[in-house]
């Protein structure tokens, strides 16, 4: 067993439990961590889509109860199919598009320099929204409609550039309709597990020739990192939103991509 390799797996699993759900990015945050780990190609590419589902399954594991219900009152309960067809309608925006430019987007984004201009772009726009969108019209994903649900959708869509943040603009997005923070995030966490099963499984469908027996033990240790960091995060994240704005991720956003653009513009990434 490569100790050394392990460690990578947990650093990029706690990255991506961290990031995921913060609208941070956790796309870039990845592919910057992974050039300075020296952990790039396909095999990284693979297991940086792998962990994304330990990700997603702490949202899961949080709303088991809220999701079972669901499940069960499909068939007869108005709320329930109004935020089912709600989560339908915002899902469909950035899946056609993502099955159109997935190709073009890994081969011309994927890079520490885009994500850098990515992340500093998402930060003003996080402090622009936060002064001027008029937040509260909707209290709760129970109260969407279906335009608010594809406005979501849209802002969704532009999560595909990497280092944008999906969390981000999907929260960013609903802040913009009229949601507040907490309905946003709410709806965020809840489209993100239709958004990133679809998206894990379509990846690792293309990736699967890259994975080996050997590479186990590696893809355990970030699948755990980032499933027992996921539960953490989104937990804060619920309790964060109702008391705070979203202005501190954004300034560490401007800062981080700044900082990013620097170094990469006195020590150019050539990719590997």
């Amino acid at each position: 067993m490569d100790i050394l390799l392990i460690l990578k797996a947990l650093i990029l699993g706690l990255v991506e439990a961290a990031s995921e759900f913060l609208p941070i990015s956790s796309t870039g945050h990845l592919i910057i961590v992974g050039d300075f780990l020296n952990f790039t190609g396909p095999r990284a590419e693979a297991f940086e889509i792998f962990i994304q589902l330990g990700a997603i399954l702490a949202v899961v594991w949080i709303y088991r109860e809220r999701l079972l219900d669901m499940a069960i009152n499909l068939d007869w309960d108005p709320k329930v199919q109004r935020l089912t067809l709600n989560l339908m309608i915002a899902f469909i925006p950035a899946a056609i598009l993502g099955l159109l430019l997935h190709k073009t987007i890994t081969d011309y984004l994927f890079n520490p320099v885009s994500v850098a201009g990515a992340l500093v772009v998402g930060g003003v726009a996080i402090l622009l929204i936060e002064r001027f969108a008029k937040t509260g019209r909707v209290q709760s994903v129970d109260e969407m409609n279906w335009k608010d649900a594809l406005l979501v959708g849209v802002a969704q869509s532009v999560a595909l550039f990497p280092g944008v943040s999906r969390s981000g603009a999907t929260i960013m997005g609903g802040m913009l309709g009229g949601m507040s923070r907490f309905a946003a995030t709410e709806f965020s966490f809840f489209l993100a597990i239709p958004t990133m099963f679809a998206a894990t499984f379509y990846s690792l469908y293309k990736e699967w020739s890259h994975l080996t027996v050997a590479d186990i033990p590696m893809f355990a240790v970030g699948f755990v990192a980032a499933f027992l960091g996921g539960l953490v995060v989104v937990r804060f994240l619920l309790a964060y939103v109702g008391q705070h704005s979203f202005a501190v991720f954004a300034y560490y956003r401007i800062l981080f991509g700044g900082l990013l653009l620097a170094y990469f513009h006195y020590h150019p990434w050539v990719g590997h």
